[in-house]
């Protein structure tokens, strides 16, 4: 699995550990290990930007997901070795944003931006929250993998 992060926000955050949870959420649920995927971060002036051009909404979100390749089934669990990997997309998360909501929500801005990442991927993965089933489907899913992640990342002495 590729994944490429790149820190444009001026914040300092554990680009290891971001890694590791769409790592993690992309191994939990069988993308091909063959898979890429790019992570950026970007401060509140550019998110904003990016939230009108893609959203059209005004202000910034928390995190963007934008898909490369259309989702094939070939290139989930079962994925014949040696054909070409999937492009996944990019994930673009806003750490000022995260930071606002980790106080809100009264944890760790490194707990909320590991949340908004596998919540990215499964957006790229084609999980959506539009409809109460999808944001059950999806929201439980997210869970999940975060549970599934600090666990083994505690295990292993990791920062979950």
């Amino acid at each position: 699995m590729s994944i490429e992060i790149s820190n444009e926000s001026g914040v300092a955050i554990d680009e290891s550990a971001l890694i590791a949870v769409a790592q993690h959420a992309l191994d939990e649920l069988g993308v091909n290990p063959m898979a890429e995927l790019s992570m950026l971060l970007i401060d509140v002036e550019h998110m904003t930007e990016l939230n009108k051009r893609w959203m059209d909404v005004s202000g910034p979100t928390d995190v963007l997901a934008f898909p490369m390749d259309e989702l094939d089934p070939e290139r989930g669990p079962g994925h014949v070795p040696g054909e070409a990997p999937a492009l996944l997309g990019d994930v673009v998360l806003c750490p000022a944003v995260a930071q606002q909501q980790a106080v809100q929500a009264g944890h760790e801005m490194a707990d909320e931006l590991h949340l908004l990442t596998v919540h990215g991927v499964l957006h790229l993965l084609g999980y959506d929250h539009a409809d109460p089933e999808e944001e059950r489907e999806m929201f439980a899913l997210q869970s999940r993998l975060l549970r599934t992640w600090r666990l083994l990342a505690g295990e292993l002495g990791g920062s979950a």
